[in-house]
């Protein structure tokens, strides 16, 4: 984070020592070149309160500094007032940053707060890796999606923004395009897509570091030839090398979040079995570290179905990992002695026991016979299974039984149902209900509700009944939030 005090203190310096050793014109001059000193003297940037991306650029170019009578102790305040609501402007854009948890949420701040400081309306930024390892994106600030197509046209040579992102040499300080319109060799495409989206100039920048290397560059729009003040351009450098660092972080974390999800999906199930007289689909949903819940579904001999859901305690790497081996086991037992789930679940938990006997599990394991409409399940501290059909949508009365490694030695007889035809059963892990936030009976109860409201037509489609499901018991994005809890749904659908 930028240290405000410090370099109020060194500008503050600055202006004594030259104060006392020569007079205050030619102090100022000695910190701020003649050439610099029009910059300097632009109107100072508005608190983060007042600022109005959509007022563009003023095209007027400040008159020179002109030495004015008065007190020298009031022209050194006024400087120090400029620097300091500068450098306050500055670090309030960088704590909004700062403040950003997600990718997406941070090239938008990013894009708005580099048009405040340059005083432009419009902008576009990407996020493109120089070392090729995504994630990539490309967003938009007052451009509309075929407007981003249209810039996308023009050839890559022909922009400022596709010279930053090949990483030029003469773009290390960003690119300046007062007046695109004027220049005679602009690529004709350019010159076309200009007119059409009505900008006139444009600056580009490079959002780069020496730690996190290139990852992207971002351009602002100006609807009039127009320029950044030399003043506007170093703060704007300064807060995109700021954001540098932080996207690179953030990208880190997508792209961690990335392989957890992917190597969370290797260890479950690609596709799922077809077996005469069922139909089934599953949904998962994994938590940023990567979690425990499972789901499974396999065939039998005689045309029968094993079917399975659980949850191992914890998460990151070691409850994935834990959660493939308990899985894997799981598997073995079913085809040696599915038909008796008391005993599948019985196996796993003395392996359990002996292999990881700090781990704690939740299992339910369903042994089904679709020509038959017969279902024998058993479960071990997991949740109990919800039937949805025309006339009915209940949950299955299962006897109370302790997690997988809890008790020194796991018993729970089965429980036996047949479902109508036409009905769906619903396997699930309690991470679909703890992602409510309710309390557990106020989650069944949702859960419930949101089985039966299952539209009739869409009732004899399993996919269709768990993704309404889904979005009814986690609406408004928390089915893909950023909570540690897996959500795992199995339905099966009996023709």
């Amino acid at each position: 984070m930028l240290d405000i005090g410090l370099l109020v203190r060194v500008h503050v310096d600055e202006l004594i020592v030259a104060q006392n050793h020569m007079g205050v014109c030619d102090a100022i001059r000695r910190i701020a070149p003649v050439g610099k000193l029009a910059a300097m003297s632009a109107p100072h940037l508005p608190k983060v309160a007042g600022i109005d991306p959509g007022v563009p650029v003023s095209t007027h170019t400040p008159a020179p500094l002109r030495e004015v009578p008065g007190p020298p102790g009031a022209f050194i305040q006024d400087r120090l007032a400029g620097w300091v609501s500068d450098l306050t402007t500055l670090h309030e854009l960088t704590e909004r940053l700062a403040g950003t948890s997600t990718l997406e949420t941070a090239l938008n701040e990013l894009l708005q707060a580099g048009a405040a400081l340059v005083g432009a309306r419009r902008g576009l930024l990407v996020l493109e890796p120089a070392n090729g390892e995504g994630p990539s994106a490309t967003r938009g600030l007052g451009l509309t999606h075929a407007e981003l197509g249209h810039i996308e046209t023009v050839p890559r040579a022909a922009t400022a923004l596709g010279r930053v992102l090949d990483g030029l040499p003469d773009t290390a300080d960003g690119i300046t395009s007062p007046d695109l319109l004027g220049e005679q060799d602009l690529d004709p495409r350019h010159r076309e897509v200009a007119t059409r989206l009505g900008y006139a100039a444009s600056y580009a920048l490079p959002l780069a570091s020496e730690a996190a290397g290139r990852l992207g560059a971002a351009l602002w729009l100006y609807d009039e030839p127009a320029e950044p003040a030399q003043k506007q351009r170093h703060l704007a450098g300064l807060y995109a090398r700021y954001a540098t660092e932080h996207l690179a972080r953030l990208v880190e974390l997508e792209r961690a979040r990335a392989d957890v999800a992917a190597v969370a999906e290797e260890l479950l199930p690609s596709r799922l079995p077809r077996i005469p007289g069922v139909q089934l689909a599953a949904r998962h949903r994994t938590g940023p570290r990567g979690g425990g819940d499972w789901f499974d579904a396999l065939p039998l001999p005689d045309r029968t179905l094993g079917l399975a859901v659980g949850s191992v305690g914890g998460s990151g790497p070691s409850a994935m990992a834990a959660m493939g081996r308990l899985r894997a086991s799981l598997r073995a037992y079913a085809v040696m002695e599915g038909e008796d789930p008391v005993a599948v679940l019985s196996d796993l938990e003395l392996l359990l026991r002996l292999t990881e006997p700090a781990r704690t599990a939740t299992a339910l394991f369903a042994y089904c016979e679709p020509a038959a409409r017969k279902v024998v399940l058993a479960g071990a501290g997991h949740t109990p299974p919800l039937i949805l059909g025309e006339r009915r949508c209940e949950y299955v009365e299962t006897t109370l039984s302790a997690p997988l490694g809890m008790l020194a030695c796991w018993e729970a007889p089965s429980v036996e149902f047949s479902p109508a035809p036409g009905e769906t059963v619903l396997l699930y892990t309690d991470g679909l209900l703890r992602r409510t936030g309710d309390a557990m009976d106020r989650a069944f109860a949702r859960l419930h509700s949101a089985a039966a409201s299952v539209p009739k037509a869409d009732r004899h489609d399993p996919a269709a009944v768990a993704d309404h499901v889904l979005r009814t018991v986690l609406p408004d994005g928390l089915d893909r939030s950023d909570s540690t809890e897996d959500v795992v749904i199995l339905a099966a659908h009996f023709d």
